[in-house]
């Protein structure tokens, strides 16, 4: 019987997992399957891959899913959005993963498709929330289904107290984890952990990373998060801009400082977002000796 990321997250120790998405072109193909043999080795508790802005990369999201779970020794994560799609469309797609023996899911609400930032319009045959097709996947079959929080609050919650609402309403919707999207201080992942707690759940959170290793990734995440950058983070790599070398230093050695702090104040997991590139995970990874912990 195939593993769920719950069995993961019922061991002692925290699950480590990476992220990648759906290549473009044959050259980003190549790239991706070189990244996916380099940090196998690193044996992750489970690997997931993106889902396009209204289904864009359906097709190849799942044959992905599909091909590392025939291919490799690694459990696959596949991602799944609501937007665009008819609760059919939905059920057709959980049927195509469960006969191919994919059973765990990220359940997101996804981005407008062509604008993330446009207005987000609800398929007229579709589901509303991520909670609705949370419910969808668990009624569907044994499905482990993960969803995304965000420690600064989603970009389309008023507040961070209903941003918490949100993701409590997922958890209670069936959802058995969540990842957050990638954040650089501590502090707001763990306000978001004491928030969720004080709201009567202890779902477990992992915490999504990504290590800086040049300037043009500091808007990215901003476009990636909704959130800005921390300022007086951006000032020190802005202090070294000038040399892209002492940048990329700097993003391994803070990211692996976060992720540290993270673990001694007893985070499930960490979740790397890797940009379907091996190299600055695993020195994270060499970083925090974490074949040793995991």
């Amino acid at each position: 019987m195939a593993r769920m990321v719950r069995d993961y997250l019922a061991e002692d120790g925290p699950t480590f997992s990476f992220e990648f998405f759906p290549p473009k072109s044959l050259d980003e193909d190549r790239l991706l399957w070189k990244t996916i043999r380099e940090l196998e080795p690193l044996n992750p508790s489970f690997v997931s891959v993106t889902y396009g802005a209204g289904g864009s990369t359906r097709a190849r999201t799942i044959e992905i899913t599909e091909q590392i779970a025939s291919d490799t020794t690694l459990l696959p994560v596949a991602h799944l959005t609501a937007v665009g799609h008819s609760v059919a469309e939905l059920r057709s797609i959980a049927g195509g993963l469960a006969a191919a023996g994919v059973t765990n899911v990220l359940a997101l609400r996804g981005d407008p498709p062509g604008d993330p930032e446009g207005e987000w319009v609800q398929h007229p045959e579709g589901v509303a929330y991520a909670s609705d097709l949370v419910r969808l996947m668990r009624a569907h079959g044994d499905f482990c289904v993960g969803v995304a929080a965000f420690p600064n609050g989603h970009p389309r919650s008023v507040t961070l107290e209903d941003d918490t609402a949100q993701l409590v309403e997922k958890f209670r919707s069936g959802a058995e984890y969540a990842i957050t999207n990638m954040f650089f201080i501590a502090e707001d992942y763990l306000r978001l952990r004491d928030r969720v707690t004080a709201a009567g759940c202890d779902a477990p959170i992992i915490a999504g990373l990504m290590p800086v290793t040049n300037i043009g990734m500091i808007r990215r995440s901003e476009q990636l998060t909704g959130a800005p950058f921390p300022a007086k983070l951006g000032a020190r790599f802005a202090a070294v801009a000038h040399d892209p070398k002492s940048v990329r230093a700097m993003g391994i050695y803070e990211t692996s400082k976060l992720a540290e702090r993270l673990l001694e104040e007893g985070v499930p997991g960490v979740h790397f977002y890797t940009l379907n590139r091996s190299k600055a995970t695993r020195e994270v990874w060499a970083n925090l000796a974490l074949g040793a912990r995991l």
